[in-house]
């Protein structure tokens, strides 16, 4: 029923109002595969709402979110990345969620992922990148190589978030020069 009522953006605001957040954080490290995979998902539709991105970290989701990126289950992976890259909208959230140790996760997708992992992947690492420790952190993470070859096979909306990110890591010289190495021009 939240799912639903969250696709509405006041009901958005009202949910978080009325304390429903910290519950559903709480799902995230005591629930089950099934109640994880709902609770990051109705966290992801709240953390459109700039305020609720701030509440969402200050409750504690993101670490469990970034455990949920190596989950093993395909759709669990997905509903993480997207609601880490909607909590991406936020600035303080950009260097918590790399803290959290999403990066190397977000590589690992990237290599091994399915298509649609590997594109919310990119997305978030875009979103991340725009803050220049994680830059540095990204590259050496080794996502380079992954970004330029789901440029070149990725389909049309991974090509656009490879691109996305891989314009914004090219602001560090260090790594507009690996781009270049690994293919893209």
């Amino acid at each position: 029923v939240l799912q639903k009522l969250a696709a509405n953006s006041d009901n958005k605001v009202a949910i978080a109002i009325a304390g429903a957040i910290p519950p559903f954080v709480e799902l995230l490290t005591s629930g089950n595969a099934d109640a994880k995979e709902y609770a990051a998902g109705l966290l992801r539709k709240l953390a459109v709402v700039s305020d609720n991105q701030v509440a969402i970290a200050k409750a504690g989701a993101i670490s469990p979110l970034v455990e949920l990126l190596a989950s093993g289950f395909v759709l669990t992976q997905c509903i993480a990345a997207r609601a880490l890259q909607k909590l991406a909208g936020n600035s303080d959230n950009k260097a918590a969620i790399a803290k959290a140790g999403a990066i190397p996760a977000l590589v690992e997708l990237l290599t091994s992922g399915t298509a649609d992992e590997k594109e919310y992947a990119a997305a978030v690492l875009r979103k991340l990148a725009v803050v220049s420790d994680n830059q540095v952190a990204i590259a050496k993470a080794s996502a380079i190589p992954p970004l330029v070859e789901l440029l070149i096979f990725g389909t049309d909306v991974a090509k656009e978030k490879a691109a996305a990110a891989l314009w914004i890591l090219a602001y560090n010289s260090d790594n507009a020069i690996s781009i270049v190495r690994a293919g893209a021009s």
